[in-house]
């Protein structure tokens, strides 16, 4: 792959919140994409980080009724009724292993990225949720004290279109949707970013 496929590969890369239902997502592939993750780098290379696959339907409701979805959006109540994620994995922190710190919320990010183009070359996609009550998704899922819920992946076939702009100078930067249901993601310029 070089560099022009790998930049297409992450631009299509995005955050999806509706899914089509009818596409199930098997114990299988979510093995192989947490078998991808648990060969990047970790903080000391202790590798704390446990994941807990939800695919069942009714885990599957059951997570999803803990989570909250595009904050930007919230008169959008995302994912619409019939299209939700058919799968879940859960990244967690085993703290029999090491403590929690700072870096391990990098690892956090670093699986979780890619987890998520894992399931892009699988012809699937995800999003990233941070926003559920780590006591309440640990005692849903039977899981034990020492295993913390960091951050929950939606997996899925994606059921819609988004489009990633360059964000103009003085534009907002939060994604919207239009009226067809679009969704637009303004991205800062290069130029913008660099120092």
């Amino acid at each position: 792959m070089d560099y022009s496929q790998w930049k297409e590969l992450l631009k299509s890369s995005r955050s999806s919140r509706g899914y089509d239902e009818n596409c199930k997502v098997s114990r299988t592939e979510l093995e192989q994409m947490v078998d991808c993750a648990r060969y990047t780098p970790s903080t000391m290379n202790l590798q704390p980080l446990r994941y807990r696959l939800v695919h069942e339907a009714q885990e599957v409701e059951t997570l999803q009724s803990l989570t909250k979805w595009a904050g930007a959006l919230k008169e959008l109540h995302l994912p619409r009724e019939g299209h939700r994620p058919p799968a879940f994995i859960l990244i967690c922190h085993d703290t029999h292993i090491a403590a929690a710190t700072p870096g391990f919320l990098r690892d956090v990010g670093i699986v979780s990225q890619t987890i998520l183009l894992s399931a892009k070359v699988m012809g699937l996609g995800g999003c990233a949720l941070g926003a559920f009550s780590e006591e309440e998704v640990g005692r849903a899922l039977n899981l034990p004290e020492h295993v913390k819920p960091m951050l929950v992946l939606a997996i899925g076939k994606p059921d819609e279109t988004i489009v990633l702009k360059e964000a103009q100078a003085g534009e907002k930067i939060t994604y919207y949707r239009d009226e067809n249901d679009v969704h637009y993601v303004p991205k800062r310029k290069l130029e913008d970013v660099l120092l």
